[in-house]
């Protein structure tokens, strides 16, 4: 009989998660949906694509990507961004589709030239295309973009990409200086620990 209770138990549980979680993505379409329905009266133009924006990036999060891509190019149609631009790219990015992806994040560069992601973005998709030589540059232009939320993502990937270079000091900088921003980023801490293995082992 305990066992059974525990089992109960478990099985409730599990069944109020599952209703949770249906009731909140429940939540966000409905959001989404409303969004959509609300007159230009009630929000300017730039504040109902910053909000179909962040749609976009829920639907992202959650695997929906056409569903995000539908939420992106409606918030650029409102108001075109830098922000909704690179997370485009992103979403195309997920489906493979690399070369849209950087079509996208080179128009929000024009958009905003100071906005750092699409500059790492544009890095790490020329790595996926094996265009290594060619990433660094842009990792560069996001670590001196003035407008940027990570640029321990910039420092890192340069990192990998001096690494791949032979350049290991250089490497082992940009591994630095990435955790100046994030003490506890782990491909920086990886990065940095791979060196110091290699240099170890050169040494005995």
């Amino acid at each position: 009989m305990v066992v059974a209770s525990r089992q109960q138990h478990a099985t409730s549980a599990r069944f109020r998660f599952a209703r949770w979680i249906a009731a909140w993505f429940a939540l966000i379409c409905l959001s989404s949906q409303a969004l959509c329905q609300q007159t230009p009266e009630e929000h300017s133009p730039a504040e109902r694509a910053r909000q179909l924006w962040e749609v976009g990036s829920v639907r992202h999060a959650l695997g929906l990507y056409e569903p995000a891509i539908e939420a992106y190019r409606a918030s650029i149609a409102l108001h075109p961004t830098a922000e909704a631009h690179t997370f485009l790219g992103w979403t195309y990015s997920h489906q493979g589709k690399v070369k849209d992806a950087i079509a996208e994040c080179e128009t929000a560069i024009r958009i905003d030239p100071e906005f750092g992601n699409p500059y790492n973005d544009i890095g790490v998709y020329l790595l996926e295309l094996d265009r290594i030589d060619e990433a660094g540059a842009w990792f560069r232009k996001a670590i001196a973009a003035k407008r940027y939320c990570c640029y321990q993502f910039a420092h890192a990937n340069l990192g990998r990409v001096l690494l791949a270079q032979g350049k290991i000091e250089e490497a082992r900088t940009s591994f630095e200086r990435a955790l100046e921003h994030d003490p506890e980023y782990l491909p920086a801490l990886i990065g940095v620990e791979l060196i110091r293995q290699a240099t170890q082992s050169q040494q005995l």
